[in-house]
């Protein structure tokens, strides 16, 4: 302020001017953080200057009117506004920012749009993680890298530093975050198109110039009249299609029915093979069952061939019906893709459109050859052996069939195996052939040792003397016939009528012991001999003849054959 002294200097005038200057900054309504209007009053190389009603000019730094195009319209007297900070430094002078002016006004006006979605101007002025830095209206936001296009985009240098239209997709007022998406914009701009063409298009109309965009394995992206269409693999023909590039190009105008219109999604769908006769209409009427036809190899797969019966028809060889002999063969081994061969129709399915064939229905049946080799001699070569079983081929025929250790002899012992190797020749007899397995048996060229039952008439019931073969702990086992190919075992409590005599240790080598035979069941090869019964039924005869006293306190067996035998050598004599 001045002095005194000073003011007694001041002319009259100099205080009336003073006087309505000091009223004027008084009427002046000046608040700070405040946005308030401001004149160009001049426009240098590094500032803007502007006249705000206060006590002296404020000074705006060139770059804050940068960002935009804001600057090539400014001249002198133009208005525009601009956030107070201070209204006095302690320099004196008035602190101004157009920049968070407009930051402030955008900010405002971002918390009205994001409600209304409605569109704005911003720029793309930098590359951050993620995404991009954009400036709306003066504000910094940011847009994530999905929401820049509809489709990934590799380089955006066109899109840097000029206006592009946005919208706002989030708002975090705590840290004051915008994101807005560019992508957004497009979509529903795109939509609105779509839409409006949508209403020129209805749900079974012909379109006759649908243009091919693009294709995939799974389907063609038509463009009908500007808005896409999706015609899928599964429509473009009654039959099998491999690839749909194989049938189109791109460019390529078709013939298309739309088959349906999505209104929420905007989603269009069309077929071509709509327009075409359903050739499985009449199917049965041309193809019959059990017919043999002819028809191309279209395609192999793991689990079969696809034949081309006709147009628009395919029909399924299961690898089953490939080959006679291999019923899991692969299919490549037999066919060939554009083989023209001949099959049999198997079964047709009009519901799911579906006809499977049969490829070794028309080739001759080897099973139908070796129907009347069933219980003759053959000739087999030893393809390989297992742990239970011989395989081996029919060589003339290209047919193979098992040999069990239990059919190698009639001794049924697995170490029998051990007597063959791969690729020798042995003599079989087919015993079996039933669903499309042959069963070999070797012990059937030869006599079977229990034929000596029938040969002497023997049958359950009867006493046989045996000779013993072999001693065990839990019993004994007993030869039958001379030549010793039929071992029976004897279990230890069927050994003798008393406990004590049941010891198998009392029993040696090729000792004779008689048995009864309690079982014998020739089909399953179970024989079962008992000497105990045998004793007890002998008892019994000694018991009829000579009376109960007979096997009482001190009398024997021993006692009582003698008596029987010293009676009749007196008799004789």
């Amino acid at each position: 302020m001045a002095s005194e002294q000073e003011l007694k200097k001041i002319s009259p005038s100099q205080k009336e001017f003073q006087s309505l200057l000091d009223q004027d900054f008084k009427d002046r309504k000046l608040k700070e953080n405040e946005i308030i209007n401001s004149t160009v009053t001049e426009i240098t190389k590094n500032f803007i200057i502007v006249d705000c009603k206060a006590k002296m000019e404020g000074m705006i730094p060139i770059e804050e009117f940068k960002n935009d195009d804001e600057l090539s319209k400014l001249k002198v007297g133009s208005k525009i506004d601009v956030y107070l900070e201070r209204i006095e430094s302690f320099k004196g002078e008035i602190i101004i920012s157009r920049d968070k002016a407009r930051k402030m006004k955008a900010w405002k006006k971002m918390e009205k749009v994001f409600e209304s979605q409605e569109e704005m101007t911003g720029y793309i002025t930098g590359k951050v993680k993620g995404g991009f830095i954009t400036t709306v209206e003066g504000l910094p936001c940011f847009m994530p890298s999905s929401q820049i296009d509809v489709k990934p985009m590799k380089r955006i240098d066109h899109l840097m530093n000029t206006p592009v239209k946005v919208i706002a997709t989030r708002i975090d007022k705590n840290r004051g975050n915008v994101c807005v998406s560019r992508r957004a914009v497009l979509e529903k701009n795109k939509n609105a198109v779509i839409t409006e063409a949508l209403k020129n298009l209805k749900e079974g109309d012909i379109v006759e110039n649908a243009i091919v965009k693009a294709t995939t394995d799974w389907g063609i992206f038509l463009d009908i009249d500007g808005v896409d269409a999706l015609l899928h693999v599964s429509d473009l023909s009654h039959g099998r299609v491999k690839k749909p590039a194989d049938l189109v190009t791109i460019g390529q105008k078709l013939k298309v029915k739309i088959t349906k219109i999505d209104s929420k999604t905007n989603r269009v769908s069309a077929s071509v093979k709509a327009l075409i006769e359903d050739p499985f209409e009449n199917i049965e009427k041309k193809y019959k069952l059990g017919e043999i036809y002819e028809g191309v190899v279209t395609k192999i797969m793991d689990y079969g061939c696809f034949v081309k019966i006709q147009e628009g028809v395919e029909g399924l060889i299961h690898n089953s019906e490939l080959d006679w002999t291999n019923k899991n063969i692969k299919p490549s081994k037999v066919l060939s893709v554009s083989q023209k061969i001949k099959f049999k129709i198997v079964n047709i399915d009009k519901e799911t459109k579906r006809i499977s064939l049969s490829y070794k229905s028309t080739l001759e049946n080897p099973w139908d050859k070796i129907k009347d080799l069933v219980g003759k001699e053959v000739k087999i070569i030893i393809k390989n052996i297992t742990d239970k079983a011989i395989f081996g081929d029919l060589s003339d025929y290209g047919l193979s069939g098992m040999l069990h250790y239990k059919e190698i002899s009639y001794d049924e012992s697995v170490e029998n195996l051990k007597n063959f190797k791969k690729n020798d020749i042995i003599n079989v007899k087919i015993i079996e052939l039933k669903d499309d397995k042959i069963r070999f048996s070797k012990r059937a060229l030869e006599k079977d040792p229990l034929d000596w039952f029938k040969d002497n008439n023997k049958k359950v019931g009867d006493v046989i003397t045996t000779r013993i073969h072999e001693v065990l702990k839990t019993g004994v086992k007993v030869s039958i016939d001379k030549e010793k190919k039929l071992i029976v075992n004897i279990r230890k409590s069927d050994l003798a009528k008393e406990a004590s005599d049941q010891r198998p240790e009392v029993f040696s080598k090729d000792n004779a012991l008689d048995a009864k035979i309690i079982e014998l069941d020739i089909k399953n090869r179970r024989i079962k001999l008992s000497p105990k019964s045998a004793q007890i039924d002998e008892e019994k005869t000694l018991i009829a003849k000579f009376g109960e006293g007979a096997t009482k306190s001190g009398a024997t067996l021993k006692g009582i054959f003698e008596k029987a035998i010293g009676k009749k050598s007196k008799k004789e004599k």
